[in-house]
This record gives C-alpha cells, structure tokens and sequence, in this order.
C-alpha cells in the first residue's frame, strides 16, 4: 500500500521520501567507502610498524559510540554537520597524491566525525566525537617528530627547576647534568603518548558523562596542564633516582611511568566528570 502510494506522487517527492527512511547506518558506511585509500594507507603505517597502533583504539572507542546509540540515531541528519562531513570527503579525495598522506587523511577521519555528529542526537556532544576522528589517525610518529624535542626541552627545564633544591642542576638542550651526572630526556620523555591517552580519557569519559561541547572545550586547557604537570614528576622522579646513585632496577622506569600515567588518567577523568544535577543542560 505504502508503495503505491509513492508511486503515486512526483518522482522526486517519493525519492526524498526514500532518501529519508534510509537508515543512517548505510549513510556513514558509504562515506566510509569512499575514503578507501585513507584506510589503506593507515592499515599500512600500522602493519610496518612505522607508529603505534593506539589509533586503533580510537577508532573502536567511534564505533561504539555508534553502535550504543544505533537506537536513537536521527532519521534526518543536521545538514550543518552533513556538508562538513561531504565537504571533508571531497577535501581528503582531492589531497591524495597532492599532500602528505597523513595531511590527506586528517579531513577524512573529520569527515567521519562529522557524519556520526549529524546523526547522533543533540543531547550527545559533536566535540569529542570529532576528538575521537582525530586521534585515530597514525599520528604519533609524526608528533614525536615535530613536538617531541620541543617537549623535551620544557619538560627538561621544568624538572631541573624541581630538582635545583637538591642537586646541582643545569640544562644543555634536552638534557640535564646534575650533580656532574649526565642525564639525557630522550624521546619517551616528551610525553606525546601521554597527552594521546590524556586526550582520549577526555573525550571517552566527556562522552560517557553527557558533558555537552563548551563545557568539555573548557576543561582541554586542564588536560593539558596535567598531561604536562604528570610527564614532569614522572621526568623528574627518574632523573632524581639517577642523579642520586640509586637507579631503578629493570622495569622500574615503566613502573613509574604506567603508575603516573594512571594518575593523570585518573585526573582528566575526574576533571571531565560531573554529577548528573551539575552537568550542563
């Protein structure tokens, strides 16, 4: 009966009235198809082990996203959020061959982003989803590359001014000689996996807590702070250990590591969450 009913209207009517009843899974799928060889080229870099694979954690953290609200995703998407999607699909096709793939990649991961925003339900925050996109690209590598020695040197500078009251401290660079002991904050001490996690703790626990998009834009600024404020205990702790005749035994860098990890995890979770009564309305 419904059928014969479109047949019945102006060709064009009864397409808008299919388009529509189609449902947003098979939308974010055919965006997803078109951006083929961005997941190429990011199945690669991870299979040649060229950066660490935590992108897939991303990645996976979106399709959950999804799929725990597949029952109330819109039957007709936000057009804003819809042509920035298609705009950043058009944008990541034109860039290949034209940038560098990470570069080509970015709009399209956006893209993504974008299409699950305009389906998801106003009540659900587009910022963090479009955190998510981003930090699913392989992109740790290349900020190693273009942040890492920056980091170091303030991660450097930070923890010699800590460790001045107790030892004979200077900075050459990115690294410390204190009490005539050269110590040098080498490149897993710039703190890029860090912020990674720190940003991803952000965007899950924003998501899961029902933080809405300016309060979780405002509360960036304290993730970074304790991504930054975490990286220099945890520099300062080990070069300490060193400088004092007293290193760790085997592990016990990681051990620290992974124990101030989860403190600043612990920190950005707390900092991202709200009281039902106190979040935003």
């Amino acid at each position: 009966m419904l059928h014969q009913r479109l047949l019945a209207l102006p060709r064009f009517v009864a397409l808008g009235i299919y388009l529509d009843r189609t449902p947003p899974l098979f939308w974010l799928g055919l965006l997803a198809a078109t951006l083929l060889p961005t997941w190429t080229w990011m199945g690669r870099r991870l299979l040649d082990g060229s950066d660490d694979p935590l992108g897939i954690v991303a990645l996976a953290a979106l399709l959950a996203v999804g799929w725990c609200w597949r029952a109330s995703l819109r039957s007709t998407p936000r057009l804003g959020w819809l042509a920035l999607a298609l705009a950043g699909a058009v944008l990541s096709t034109a860039a290949l061959g034209r940038c560098p793939p990470l570069v080509a990649a970015l709009p399209g991961l956006l893209a993504m982003g974008a299409a699950l925003a305009a389906f998801l339900p106003s009540r659900v925050a587009s910022t963090p989803v479009l955190g998510l996109s981003v930090l699913s690209l392989p992109l740790l590598a290349s900020l190693q590359f273009y942040a890492g020695y920056p980091l170091r040197l303030v991660t450097a500078e930070a923890s010699r001014w800590l460790l001045a009251p107790f030892f004979i401290a200077e900075r050459t660079g990115a690294s410390l000689r204190v009490d005539g002991r050269l110590v040098i904050v080498d490149a897993p001490c710039s703190g890029v996996q860090m912020l990674w996690l720190g940003e991803f703790t952000a965007c899950v626990v924003a998501l899961w807590t029902g933080r809405r998009d300016a309060s979780f834009l405002a509360r960036l600024p304290a993730v970074s702070a304790l991504v930054l404020a975490g990286n220099v205990v945890r520099n300062t702790v080990l070069v300490a250990f060193e400088a004092g005749g007293r290193p760790l035994p085997r592990g016990g860098h990681e051990a620290v590591g992974l124990l101030v990890l989860a403190l600043v995890c612990a920190a950005i979770a707390w900092v991202m969450h709200a009281p039902r009564e106190a979040r935003d309305a």
